[in-house]
């Protein structure tokens, strides 16, 4: 059984990893150091696999702090939840060996990186139907990611997903990403939505529920194959069980995880509907 969205709002406002796409990568392929440290060697940036991966890593850390010191909020821990842009890690290894990449060469350097260690990238069963459903009832819908712009774009045009949404945001272009409701507060500034109107549908309790109750956007939870743990308010009683009857919450629960059925809880002062067992969109 594929999941389904209510109809009854205005906006649908979609994460995208673990929502949309499924997608599996690996970063510490040793093959991938070896290739990319040829990748940079062709423009004279020479490094061993070893030394590149270390310097990356440690650039790339080095960057998030900075950036959750400059925006001051270092002090928040993960729920300031600091973007950066890789661009400016890629070319920073470029100068390590005094050579300067221009913002195209990092681009082009950033998406040799992301084709190295993608595994798979697809669509979850069913995604662009429904997106085409709800344009078709007349719905906005909405891309809030976290992810970097130099990936994140270009696998959208893969998949033919960018014509879907009526607008996209992606954390690296705003130095912060979900559950920040700064990055939230972008969809109001930038497309005057009314969240009272809206709902956002993603995979990860913290970044994509959380941060929408702290927006006070009504949420749709799908606990997929790119879901960590499943989110502690599933414990409570729902609001209503999967069968729209009167069921005790274990029992509910457990039809959920069979048929991915809603649930439907109170977050706050917000609505939510929890799915256990997503496989794919009706």
């Amino acid at each position: 059984m594929k999941t389904q969205l209510p109809l009854t709002y205005e906006n649908y406002i979609f994460d995208l990893y673990g929502t949309l796409v499924d997608i599996h990568t690996d970063e510490n392929l040793p093959e991938l150091w070896e290739k990319m440290r040829f990748f940079y060697g062709y423009y004279g940036a020479r490094y061993t696999p070893d030394e590149l991966r270390m310097t990356w890593n440690a650039l790339t850390e080095q960057y998030r702090q900075e950036a959750a010191e400059n925006t001051g909020r270092a002090a928040q821990g993960y729920e300031a939840n600091p973007e950066i842009d890789l661009t400016c890690v890629i070319q920073a290894l470029y100068s390590r060996k005094g050579v300067t990449a221009s913002r195209e060469l990092a681009v082009h350097t950033g998406q040799f990186f992301r084709v190295l260690s993608t595994e798979y990238i697809r669509l979850y069963d069913g995604t662009i139907p429904m997106l085409e459903r709800l344009r078709a009832n007349g719905k906005k819908v909405w891309l809030l990611s976290n992810a970097q712009r130099i990936f994140t774009q270009y696998e959208l045009c893969l998949l033919d997903l960018e014509r879907h949404f009526d607008g996209i945001l992606i954390s690296s272009d705003y130095g912060v990403g979900k559950p920040n409701p700064f990055f939230f507060q972008q969809l109001i500034e930038q497309f005057g939505i009314d969240f009272s109107r809206s709902l956002f549908i993603g995979n990860d309790a913290v970044n994509d529920i959380g941060g929408a109750q702290g927006v006070g956007l009504d949420s749709f939870y799908v606990h997929s194959n790119l879901s960590f743990v499943e989110p502690s308010w599933v414990e409570a009683a729902p609001l209503q069980s999967c069968k729209k009857q009167r069921k005790a919450s274990a029992v509910c629960k457990t039809t959920a995880r069979k048929e991915a059925s809603p649930m439907q809880f109170r977050l706050g002062g917000t609505t939510n509907y929890t799915v256990l067992n997503f496989t794919g969109w009706a």
